[in-house]
């Protein structure tokens, strides 16, 4: 049985902030996921038991367990930033962690915004890792201010904005690093209500406007089933698929109009009691 190996720090910073030449493009074709048979452990812990999934390119893959289950060791072994004990772990073709690196931008629940750098600055780190210069950094992270709705603030400081305009930051330096795959671990756990539901709805267009093939892990099943194409319910640990659902089709554009339909409604229930199941 093998241990889990961890990759240093480096490689973290490298997943959410840089982003490889061969896939720096904003716009990208996407790529597919595909996991066979995968197995983690820590010690001798099992926190991944045969795990299989699929995530197709451009689809949204929400993925929502019980607390302490294994979804944040999931995504870091999606990403090239922990290796497998077994099975094996596909992003865009690539096996190998460096491979999948290279196609995976992670985005973990806290922003990582550098409290020395302005919004703009820390939006043009991924552009700054790959060895764009700073002024040309700054005007291609500066061109999508105005869509992520932070027109106006590029010289504020990380604590001179607020909790969802750093979330906003975080998915632009997210998303300017070119890679076709997103894995976002709880974006927006630590927002109130009304900013997590306006935040929800400013990313589902956000996605429509720039399709990525996305993994997209959250407690909330409304979030998951709102946000994504398919969702995946997990199991405590070990950690494995109990469910597996497909999203109300089509949506109604407003968020509340689409949460409250009578279809989405029924789905969220069917999630809501697997949910409970899984967490036994």
């Amino acid at each position: 049985m093998r241990q889990d190996t961890k990759m240093p720090t480096e490689a973290k910073e490298f997943a959410i902030g840089n982003a490889s030449p061969a896939f720096g493009d904003l716009a990208h074709p996407g790529a597919a996921v595909s996991i066979r048979g995968l197995r983690h452990f820590y010690g001798s812990l099992e926190t991944i038991e045969g795990f299989d999934m699929e995530c197709p390119p451009h689809r949204v893959l929400g993925l929502v367990g019980p607390s302490g289950c294994g979804k944040t060791t999931l995504l870091e072994t999606i990403c090239g930033l922990q290796e497998p004990a077994a099975g094996n772990v596909e992003v865009g073709g690539a096996l190998d962690p460096r491979g999948r690196l290279a196609r995976c931008a992670f985005m973990p629940q806290r922003d990582m915004l550098l409290p020395w750098l302005s919004a703009l600055d820390n939006s043009a780190l991924a552009l700054r890792n790959r060895g764009t210069g700073r002024k040309k950094a700054r005007k291609e992270a500066g061109q999508l201010f105005e869509r992520f709705g932070l027109a106006g603030f590029e010289r504020a400081l990380p604590a001179e904005l607020s909790g969802g305009m750093r979330q906003r930051v975080a998915f632009l330096r997210t998303l300017v690093s070119g890679k076709p795959v997103l894995a976002l671990d709880e974006p927006f756990a630590s927002l109130d209500a009304i900013t997590r539901s306006e935040m929800q709805a400013w990313l589902a267009g956000a996605l429509a406007t720039d399709p990525r093939t996305v993994l997209l892990v959250t407690h909330d099943v409304e979030e998951a089933l709102y946000l994504s194409d398919e969702v995946a319910v997990l199991s405590a640990r070990p950690l494995r698929v109990v469910d597996k659902m497909s999203a109300p089709t089509p949506r109604a554009p407003d968020r509340d109009a689409a949460v409250t339909d009578p279809s989405f409604v029924a789905v969220r229930e069917r999630a809501t009691t697997s949910l409970r199941g899984a967490a036994g």
